[in-house]
């Protein structure tokens, strides 16, 4: 009898985890479920109620997921799915080569073969944790089309098909359980032109029953009919996960989406107010930097910026996903990306691509978790911290604007960044030194209306000599090293150096689609 009430009443608890009934959206709408329609699709509109959430501005690193079926092939890179279907291109090669000619297995026939059998949620958002992270965004829609979330408006989807269950939501649930924020990127823009190359030649892809392929457009050229339903899927997201940050990849900026995107940021905002919790957008491009999160693929912005801002990286040299043969940045280089960054008021979002059965390798936790370790001494200097009146000094020419950080920079001891918080300037210089560093921007001349009353080097007990001089601070290393990479020394004044953005900040010049 016992066994029975228990058997009926796991059967209730699984009803009521089942997701609901379908959900219809207006997207004629920007007010949220609850009615809230402060926020309207306009830019100044926008510009006028929004703010850069706190959360965003305190957390500073996060880290970027791209796993789907792409994962399966394991090659080149996370863009397989277009490139197996160009005539000529190494992709195409090597899908014939391996799996066959595209009408008899095109890139739908992967669902089956990707499993992930292995994943787990809870192992993937303590290792993030770990690693120093402060929110977490997996690709809920890559190019490819596959969603990896429940969606009623997209039948080729992880919770019906592969792995058979709604990655998204179990992500969510780890991810906030550890504490972290959770957030989405959504490429389904990409995916109407993204197969486009399989209408040339004998392909599946020429099947328009497969809705996994999209519109097959023949260029990046949006309709409004496209632009519709690109919304509702928006509205889903939003509607199903309540994601605290949305990223989105290039052709967002694109004159037909771009007032439907403005819609969604309206709704967006609408609906946070309703959650009471900030949120963020980030794009690349065509956007003002004051109504979102401008961000910067695989690169830096070379200055100090007027607003919030974010780099988006990955682990991996060659591709996003995980591929056989992939050539991983050192540890030393992410955390130098990440002091330079934060220096110019910048985020980083940092992407790892596991494999295909939910596993991430051996080679990417090791580089997190070193990272995560530096962090653990020097964590002070970068999380909730703010811009001094300059980001840093030094000789070293590091990398700046897009796809520029494959190579790691060399610097030395003179080469420092700042970052500030109340009463303390944190000067982080970028390599050790055997005997000093001059910091020539606190020379007695320009720091003349504060005084010091102490420097430290976090993670290290040992007294730290120092000297102010005319030419700048001069400080004497310790005879330790606390940690590795880069080196923290916390200068304390009797009075607040932080918590202002210099004039010296600047805007990216806006890219407005014509």
């Amino acid at each position: 009898m016992k066994a029975f009430f228990y058997s009926l009443l796991a059967i209730a608890l699984l009803s009521a985890c089942k997701p609901s009934a379908k959900q219809s959206y207006n997207i004629d709408s920007v007010a949220s479920p609850k009615g809230t329609e402060v926020f309207l699709p306009d830019w100044d509109n926008i510009a006028a109620h929004y703010q850069f959430p706190q959360w965003f501005r305190d957390a500073k690193f996060g880290i970027f997921i791209h796993w789907g079926p792409y994962a399966v092939p394991a090659f080149d890179s996370e863009w397989y799915a277009r490139m197996m279907y160009i005539e000529g291109h190494k992709d195409y090669e090597h899908h014939i080569k391996t799996w066959g000619p595209h009408d008899k297995f095109g890139y739908k026939d992967f669902i089956p073969l990707f499993k992930a059998e292995k994943f787990n949620a809870a192992e993937w958002a303590a290792l993030f944790k770990k690693a120093g992270a402060r929110y977490v965004v997996p690709v809920a829609e890559h190019h490819d089309g596959f969603a990896m979330y429940n969606s009623d408006l997209n039948e080729w989807n992880a919770a019906k098909m592969g792995p058979q269950k709604d990655i998204v939501a179990l992500l969510k649930a780890a991810v906030e359980k550890e504490g972290l924020v959770f957030g989405l990127s959504t490429h389904k823009a990409e995916n109407a032109w993204f197969f486009n190359g399989g209408m040339t030649f004998p392909s599946d892809v020429q099947d328009t029953t497969i809705t996994l392929y999209g519109r097959r457009y023949p260029d990046s050229k949006y309709t409004e009919d496209f632009a519709r339903e690109w919304l509702a899927r928006l509205y889903e997201l939003i509607g199903k996960y309540e994601p605290r940050l949305i990223w989105f990849d290039w052709t967002v900026n694109d004159p037909v989406l771009m007032p439907y995107f403005n819609k969604f940021l309206a709704y967006y905002y609408n609906n946070a107010l309703d959650w009471g919790q900030g949120v963020a957008v980030n794009t690349k491009q065509g956007y003002p930097t004051s109504i979102q999160v401008w961000d910067v693929e695989r690169g830096k912005s070379g200055q100090m910026m007027q607003f919030p801002w974010q780099t988006d990286t990955s682990v991996g040299k060659k591709s996003w996903s995980y591929i056989d043969g992939e050539e991983n940045k050192p540890a030393s280089q992410i955390v130098h990306d990440l002091i330079d960054i934060v220096s110019k008021n910048g985020n980083l979002l940092l992407n790892i691509g596991p494999r295909a059965d939910g596993t991430i390798t051996a080679e990417q936790k090791e580089i997190l978790l070193s990272i995560g370790k530096w962090l653990e001494v020097n964590g002070e200097a970068i999380y909730e911290t703010r811009c001094w009146k300059k980001f840093g000094e030094g000789s070293a020419q590091s990398h700046k604007g897009s796809f520029s950080d494959s190579e790691a920079t060399a610097y030395t001891a003179s080469d420092i960044r700042f970052t500030a918080r109340g009463n303390d300037l944190y000067a982080i210089t970028l390599n050790w030194s055997n005997s000093e560093t001059l910091i020539k921007s606190l020379n007695k001349q320009a720091i003349a209306d504060a005084k010091i009353t102490g420097i430290t080097l976090l993670g290290s007990a040992e007294k730290i000599n120092w000297q102010q001089t005319d030419e700048g601070l001069k400080i004497f290393f310790p005879k330790n090293k606390p940690c590795e990479y880069a080196y923290a020394f916390k200068i304390s004044f009797d009075r607040k150096v932080g918590e202002h953005l210099p004039s010296e900040a600047v805007n990216e010049p806006l890219k407005h689609a014509s």
